[in-house]
């Protein structure tokens, strides 16, 4: 692990206002990132991603996804969260990538721009994204090329993805944990990822923090809603499905 520790610095008392006002962040002091992998999970509206973007903001990523290097903008917000955290490295790692599933779109966009350049090689822009474009390939496609060619183990680095399911079949999220254990192998590499999905959950050894609890806290993988839920619908599907539609 590179990242240790995430501190909470001057945090404004009895402010009802978002996102000071979420209950995950109550009198909440410090969070500690003890392994390669750790998840946030927790209803929308719980604070995984909004904590996630604010850390990526303080470790110098792009708000909106993408690298220390990339600095394509759509949008005019201040993360005021990132004002109250501090992060502690051992060492400070200034390499990796920032994912946000909702604007993958507009960092696609981007490396289009950055390829179309006259003064960029074109091929080697692509070069990390699987040789073309990412808007050429399908959702799911452009995600795992973005995962296999961007991510590498070529030095330290920090992978903060936001909701990296979002365009993944249960096969390729079997196929981005198969990715996770390869770079935790390297001891070059470490996640941190907000995410729903049950079966990214499911790494071994991962730290999983729950944002439905205040202050949040740690929770084993079965003992989340995500694998719970999942489990009763697959194994008492028609049951369930008739208390839910019952008139």
């Amino acid at each position: 692990m590179f990242l240790k520790e995430l501190r909470v610095v001057d945090w404004p008392q009895g402010t009802s206002q978002y996102p000071y006002n979420l209950p995950a962040l109550h009198k909440l002091s410090e969070i500690h990132f003890n392994g390669a992998v750790t998840y946030f999970v927790g209803e929308n509206g719980s604070g995984k991603s909004t904590v996630l973007e604010a850390i990526a903001r303080c470790a110098g990523f792009n708000s909106e996804g993408g690298s220390r290097d990339n600095t394509f903008s759509t949008r005019d917000v201040e993360l005021s969260l990132s004002r109250h955290f501090r992060l502690s490295w051992l060492p400070k790692v200034t390499n990796g990538f920032f994912l946000r599933a909702e604007s993958f779109f507009n960092f696609s966009s981007y490396i289009d721009e950055l390829a179309e350049d006259p003064y960029n090689d074109k091929k080697k822009v692509y070069a990390a994204y699987g040789g073309r474009s990412l808007h050429e390939q399908s959702h799911g496609e452009s995600f795992l090329s973005l995962f296999s060619h961007r991510f590498h183990n070529k030095g330290k680095a920090i992978y903060l993805l936001d909701e990296p399911e979002a365009a993944l079949s249960p096969t390729r999220q079997l196929a981005l944990l198969r990715i996770f254990w390869e770079h935790e192998h390297s001891g070059q590499s470490q996640f941190i990822v907000a995410t729903h999905s049950p079966i990214l959950l499911g790494y071994p050894g991962a730290l999983i923090y729950n944002f439905d609890t205040s202050p949040l806290s740690v929770v084993k993988y079965e003992e989340t809603d995500h694998y719970s839920i999942t489990k009763q619908f697959l194994l008492n599907r028609d049951r369930l499905l008739r208390e839910l539609f019952k008139p």
